[in-house]
């Protein structure tokens, strides 16, 4: 007989009778929502009660197509409970692949924001997430005690699609056996308590911003949830409701330290720990973001949509994490670093518990990533003679150029060491003789006059030659995807063009 696990949709159902707030929703922030635990577990009550009574059964799935707000978590943990599985779409992706990902995940239904109800194809049912008549959510719901739906071995909880950088997004299938221990794997390696408040502004459709409230819940601690990322927005929140963990990408991390008047002077050592994922930072912003938190433990993260963010934490002795490492391996995971010079260089192969279930619809790509049990992470890693590991750079950034390996994060974090660059981005671009060279996209620290060629003696200084970039490209911003990742590929067809314009070839 399979065996039976827990329903992902209960995480914090121990919390459900307490009085206390499980998110404060600042999609209007001039007038936050309060909705505490009860409140917020009779609604994924109600909304599993919906889904049932509108004919749906386990296995189904559903859509949901809204910026973050209360709704968006309600009806995600709700739809899980009845055993029916939730669709994350992106507010940002273009018309064609939000259709594409309708019928490619079969959805029966899909609650939506009326701003992006025409995103969707005609023909499919929806739920208003934002209205108040016949078709909206609060018609839908039905109120009342709900029993989970009982779940067994690899039964799918939700189906993420990746940003498909390559093609088409892949729907991944991950399930509640996988989830539930990644949720509480997480949580416990982060020391989540009913104490603690953390702020969320990454999409929730975006696996960062989903495990963090997944930590929340398992903890019983508060979300404080933006609609989306605005530095000064973020930064006035902290200080509002004095949040005690704080997370995002290096870019966020980046753009709140630029934000200097307004964290000026302010005592943030409510602040326990600040968590940094999707790129290794540098050691000025790691300095910038200890001296600004003076309390926060500093913890650069690693996750994979396909194999989870349960991969790497903590020592189990407490040992204290070397600046720049991703973490210690959990247990329950087992690593391999493949086609460097030796095992200690390479793409991460891994097994563990969290690994998906399948990619949807997608046996070619399976065949390709998993081989015996080995899921290919795509992500070049090293690991340190104590067992530390470190993330270099994503397979897929790496270019040749005159017959070396150059990683953009090797460039990029030794540039910003440099006092008046406050980001840096390295893309490639096409070079007749070696292939491809190192283009730069700087982001000067306010005030300073920093020259081309002053950044170019320095990476000749600091690194080997064939690293220095062959051009730098100052800008005011660098642009960011829908998840707030750096925007690479808009940044290498720039780089492109500037060479055929070079050449005066009209682009």
């Amino acid at each position: 007989m399979t065996e039976a696990v827990k329903n992902l949709g209960m995480l914090g159902a121990e919390f459900r009778n307490e009085r206390r707030p499980a998110i404060i929703d600042l999609l209007d922030p001039a007038n936050p929502r309060i909705v505490d635990y009860p409140e917020y577990h009779a609604a994924c009550d109600a909304v599993a009660r919906g889904l049932l009574a509108a004919g749906l059964v386990k296995g189904d799935r559903i859509g949901i197509l809204c910026s973050n707000r209360t709704e968006f978590l309600e009806i995600f943990y709700g739809a899980m409970r009845a055993g029916i599985v939730p669709v994350c779409i992106g507010v940002l992706l273009p018309r064609d692949t939000v259709q594409w990902i309708v019928t490619d995940a079969n959805l029966k239904l899909v609650f939506c924001e009326d701003s992006l109800r025409q995103q969707l194809p005609d023909g499919i049912d929806t739920v208003s997430i934002d209205g108040a008549g016949d078709n909206s959510l609060g018609s839908f719901m039905d109120p009342g005690p709900f029993e989970p739906v009982a779940t067994f071995g690899d039964d799918v909880a939700f189906q993420p699609y990746t940003s498909g950088s390559t093609g088409r997004p892949k729907g991944v299938v991950l399930s509640h056996r996988a989830h539930s221990w990644v949720a509480e794997t997480i949580s416990r390696d982060r020391d989540f308590a009913p104490s603690d408040r953390m702020i969320v502004a990454a999409p929730l459709y975006h696996k960062h911003a989903m495990n963090s409230i997944k930590c929340v819940l398992v903890g019983g601690s508060t979300v404080v949830l933006m609609r989306k990322f605005d530095p000064r927005g973020y930064i006035e929140a902290v200080n509002q409701y004095r949040t005690t963990v704080v997370s995002g990408v290096p870019t966020i991390f980046a753009m709140m330290m630029q934000q200097r008047d307004l964290l000026k002077d302010r005592d943030y050592s409510f602040v326990r720990l600040a968590t940094m994922g999707g790129a290794p930072a540098t050691d000025a912003l790691i300095d910038a973001v200890a001296e600004q938190f003076p309390q926060a433990d500093i913890v650069q993260i690693f996750g994979i949509t396909e194999a989870s963010a349960a991969l790497f934490g903590r020592h189990p002795e407490r040992k204290p994490r070397p600046r720049h490492s991703i973490g210690w391996p959990i247990k329950g995971n087992e690593f391999r670093l493949v086609g460097g010079d030796d095992e200690t260089f390479g793409t991460l192969l891994v097994k563990g518990p969290g690994l998906m279930n399948a990619y949807h619809n997608n046996p070619a790509e399976m065949r390709k990533r998993i081989s015996d049990g080995w899921f290919d992470t795509g992500d070049i890693l090293r690991r340190d003679e104590e067992g530390w590991y470190y993330f270099v750079g994503r397979g897929d950034d790496m270019f040749v150029s005159s017959g070396h390996n150059i990683y953009p994060t090797e460039i990029e974090l030794m540039l910003e060491r440099h006092a008046d660059i406050d980001q840096a981005v390295i893309v490639p671009a096409p070079d007749e003789i070696k292939y491809s060279v190192p283009y730069a996209f700087v982001v000067r620290r306010k005030g300073t006059e920093l020259s081309e060629a002053d950044v170019k003696a320095y990476a000749l200084t600091n690194g080997p030659p064939y690293m220095h970039p062959r051009k730098v490209i100052f800008v005011d911003a660098l642009p960011m995807t829908g998840v707030g990742k750096l925007d690479r590929k808009t940044l290498t067809t720039k780089a492109a063009e500037m060479v055929e314009q070079a050449k005066g070839v009209p682009v």
